[in-house]
């Protein structure tokens, strides 16, 4: 099964030399990546977040094998929708998904089913893979789309797939493909973030859903940041980092209603 791309030329460039250079702007590579096992990266349009979404990209290793967790959206497909095998197209090129991993979560987890209708048309998980590709052009990737809240089963999904990386037995970096507060000033948008980012920080998955909830901060992947900050711990995660944090304000010098973006390591 091929996935074509839905929102190339719109998110990001479809000229794939202008894709580029947009990306090496985007991504200042530290002199020394360091290794990680799940990030939270944006997902608006590049001209908003490309610069936090290559922050981070730029910060870590991108091992060959990905994982990419994000929100659905738009509603359509199963609650836990792993596109099933083939490849997924962006003006870069093909990548293909991981077979293998693939299975060993759909074992390891009762919530994930193959169902490719979710990623249709979802845009959340697609634009963190040309930063991927950019990265490291052999990457090989799964992807699930995820429509539901609640802790209980973030936390079977999160033990589900650290159960499947170990088995895997290679390196695996989990992203988690979130924007953070949605339409508000800047200045209450950052107040918000800090209190979802400090649960973030504090290693605190069920921490981050229910500060979420309680104080109506609209983090639209504040689920797939909880399923990666529970399986990061039983992958023996100790630490998180904030590496960047913005607003669209900050592009468009308009802060009356902005969209915040954050990026950070967990490792």
């Amino acid at each position: 099964m091929i996935r074509q791309p839905a929102v190339a030329g719109q998110f990001y460039s479809s000229n794939p030399a202008k894709l580029r250079n947009e990306l090496q702007g985007f991504i200042k590579a530290d002199e020394t990546r360091q290794k990680a096992i799940g990030i939270i990266a944006p997902h608006a349009g590049y001209m908003y977040s490309g610069a936090i979404a290559g922050s981070v990209y730029g910060a870590i290793e991108i091992p060959d094998t990905v994982l990419i967790l994000g929100p659905n959206h738009h509603g359509f497909g199963s609650k836990a929708a792993l596109f099933p095998h083939g490849k997924w197209v962006t003006p870069l090129g093909f990548t293909k998904i991981n077979d293998r991993l693939a299975r060993l979560i759909k074992e390891n987890s009762n919530i994930v089913e193959e169902d490719s209708s979710a990623h249709h048309y979802e845009h959340s998980l697609e634009v963190q893979l040309p930063f991927l590709q950019f990265i490291n052009p052999d990457v090989t990737i799964v992807a699930v789309c995820i429509g539901y809240s609640d802790y209980a089963a973030c936390r079977e999904l999160g033990i589900g797939i650290a159960k499947a990386i170990k088995e895997f037995g290679e390196k695996v970096l989990i992203v988690a493909s979130s924007d953070m507060t949605h339409y508000e000033t800047a200045s209450a948008a950052k107040e918000k973030d800090d209190l979802a980012l400090r649960e973030v920080l504090a290693l605190n998955p069920e921490g981050l859903l229910e500060v979420c909830r309680m104080e109506t901060i609209s983090m639209c992947g504040v689920v797939p940041a909880t399923i990666m900050l529970v399986a990061a711990l039983e992958l023996g995660a100790s630490r998180a980092r904030i590496v960047k944090y913005a607003t669209s304000g900050d592009i468009t010098g308009d802060n009356r209603q902005v969209v915040a973006y954050a990026a950070i390591t967990v490792s």
